[in-house]
């Protein structure tokens, strides 16, 4: 199974944590943020590991060099004039995937005890003997954020954004809701089916939910897998790397593939 890592962000959140040293390598319980990611990726079955890069690329490509995982292949996708964004570094390194089934993609600054294991299979059940229109299954928490994306018995419908004291300050449907709608916070870790890639021209920078959206439009599905009761960490920020580091510091084998 393939996967790919979204690692070439600046990491401006970190303010000067990520002055000389790019997010996914800021060092957590022992270990950079992004081994975290690629064991996580390797217990769940992964033998492939796409990375794109920008910020401090030669540092992430040291240290991808220097790892030893027997069976797994390590495979760069510099952007050099980037970052990308993820929608971009993902299209960016398409001729990178080698699998015509569905592959991981995860953010670099994500940690949790999500079973990425678990969602490959929800994904399978979800597309089996279906009508095609599967591209891909996002995992979702049922949690209070400022940013959600909103999601019908259908699936992905739009986005959320909220302001001060929960009001919204923005909503963007891209088509007519099916049954309720929910809204649900992402957490960065996708499953995606690799047939994303002949669906779209896009090029350059832009967000993968910007993709998404113009492919829910169109009549593909994208699903939301709930795990609300996993924990989650964004760890854009320095509080949010402080309460990961406490939490994932203690755990004998880190996140749950």
């Amino acid at each position: 199974m393939d996967a790919m890592i979204l690692a070439a962000g600046l990491g401006t959140r970190l303010g000067t944590i990520t002055t000389d040293v790019p997010k996914a390598l800021v060092p957590m319980g022992g270990r950079p943020l992004l081994r975290w990611v690629i064991d996580g990726l390797v217990a769940a079955g992964v033998t492939r590991i796409v990375i794109n890069t920008h910020h401090h690329e030669g540092q992430i490509r040291s240290f991808v060099e220097d790892l030893r995982i027997p069976g797994v292949t390590f495979v760069l996708s510099p952007e050099p004039d980037g970052p990308y964004e993820t929608g971009g570094g993902l299209i960016a390194a398409s001729s990178l995937f080698q699998t015509k089934e569905p592959f991981l993609l995860h953010n670099a600054d994500v940690l949790s005890t999500i079973s990425m294991g678990v969602l490959v299979t929800q994904h399978l059940a979800a597309g089996a003997g279906g009508d095609g229109t599967l591209i891909a299954s996002l995992a979702v928490q049922n949690r209070e954020s400022r940013r959600a994306l909103l999601f019908d018995e259908t699936g992905l419908l739009g986005w959320d954004n909220r302001g001060g004291e929960g009001t919204e300050a923005a909503r963007h449907e891209v088509r007519e809701a099916v049954g309720p709608v929910r809204r649900l916070a992402f957490t960065g870790i996708h499953v995606v089916e690799p047939r994303i890639f002949g669906l779209t021209d896009r090029e350059g920078s832009f967000s993968i939910i910007t993709l998404y959206l113009e492919l829910a439009r169109a009549g593909f599905r994208i699903q939301a897998l709930d795990v609300t009761e996993e924990e989650w960490f964004d760890v854009g920020t320095p509080e949010r790397l402080e309460e990961a580091r406490l939490r994932f510091s203690l755990a004998a084998g880190g996140p749950t593939p």
